[in-house]
């Protein structure tokens, strides 16, 4: 792996500090902030308290009735599926996280071999900074570490009403070697952030437009308050393709922004936000009855593979991880290989436990009970 390196003492300056964590040689995020919005992201993510407060995913909600006699040999359980005509290998999706730094380009390979290796989906930050400055283009360039898994570029669907058209999420589709787009829905966090973008009105319009037109399939996600049932109806009936209900109960984006904003007014303002938004659970149950044949990912929050078997029992087609990966990613190409081989070990067992023996099971099973 290639590091930058602190010239004047001749030693690795990618080391993260906060809160007393200190990361050693190796993991690749710069000691302090540089002003660039993402690697300042990556920082909070991994050093502040910004999950939500007061409000968790659902899951705890829900629980599997254990079969004690499951009737299926452990070694049989098959994790692979289909996506939008995709086949992979698991029912997983490395979420949109970042890119648009030397360090965070790092970051966005690390997880695009590992999605390779292991046969997961993969969503890469948004594309914007490189289809604004060229020279970024290489942060996000993840198709040749990941030459045969389904890649998903992704935009600010608000940046349709400031001058981003057709042209513009084609070239973020080209430089991702993308299969699909997804526009993401952040209102609140463009209300905190310093540099936000906050004109969201006529934007369906703007969007249907573009599901019409584009040369891959548009998708929209949320990025942590969840996208529920009539809100994706809406979407689906504009030509949506796929819907990412990206719930409530894990990262805060108004937290992050809270850290970020020079703000009094705004940081005092976003604790009241810490515990907004729906819950992961019930934004797929929603939109699984809303829109019954809709390809649906269930990403926010998620931290486990049982939370995933949970995720897909609901009506899921993919389950997405996001921050639950970032510390690994950072941390070493063998700490994130070791993560995703943790979360399949789990859903494999979650499924032997209820005599799942493959995702198709999973998803009709009979043994999802709410408590």
């Amino acid at each position: 792996m290639n590091s930058e390196h602190n010239e004047t003492a001749g030693k690795p300056a990618e080391t993260i500090s906060g809160r007393g964590l200190e990361r050693p040689e190796g993991r690749l995020v710069p000691e302090v902030p540089t002003g660039e919005r993402k690697i300042e992201h990556v920082r909070l993510c991994l050093n502040e308290e910004v999950g939500s407060v007061g409000v968790t995913t659902g899951f705890e909600r829900y629980r599997f009735r254990h079969s004690a006699l499951p009737e299926i040999d452990f070694e049989d359980i098959k994790l692979d599926t289909a996506f939008l005509g995709f086949s992979v290998r698991t029912p997983f999706l490395i979420s949109s996280m970042t890119g648009g730094s030397k360090a965070t380009g790092e970051i966005n390979r690390r997880l695009a071999e590992a999605a390779q290796r292991r046969g997961w989906a993969l969503g890469v930050g948004s594309v914007r900074a490189a289809v604004e400055k060229e020279e970024l283009a290489p942060t996000f360039r993840v198709r040749e570490s990941a030459p045969s898994v389904p890649v998903i570029a992704n935009l600010g669907a608000v940046q349709l009403n400031y001058g981003f058209g057709l042209d513009d999420c084609q070239r973020a589709v080209d430089i991702a070697g993308a299969d699909m787009l997804v526009l993401h829905l952040n209102g609140l966090q463009e209300v905190f952030q310093p540099e936000g973008n906050t004109r969201f009105g006529r934007l369906l319009r703007r969007i249907e437009d573009l599901c019409r037109t584009l040369s891959v399939p548009v998708g929209i996600k949320e990025v942590g308050w969840g996208i529920d049932g009539e809100t994706a109806r809406s979407l689906l009936n504009i030509g949506a393709a796929f819907i990412d209900v990206a719930g409530a109960g894990g990262t805060s984006w108004s937290q992050v922004e809270k850290f970020r904003s020079p703000d009094p007014v705004r940081r005092a303002a976003a604790e009241a936000f810490a515990g907004w938004g729906n819950p992961t659970a019930e934004c797929i149950v929603e939109v699984r009855e809303a829109a019954p044949t809709c390809a649906l990912i269930g990403s926010g929050g998620l931290q486990s593979g049982v939370d995933a078997a949970k995720a897909l029992s609901l009506g899921a087609d993919l389950a997405g991880f996001g921050r639950g990966l970032l510390g690994s990613a950072v941390e070493s190409v063998e700490a994130l290989d070791q993560r995703l081989a943790q979360v399949e070990l789990e859903l494999r067992t979650a499924m032997f436990g209820i005599g799942a023996e493959n995702i198709d099971a999973l998803k009709s099973t009979q043994r999802l009970i709410r408590v």
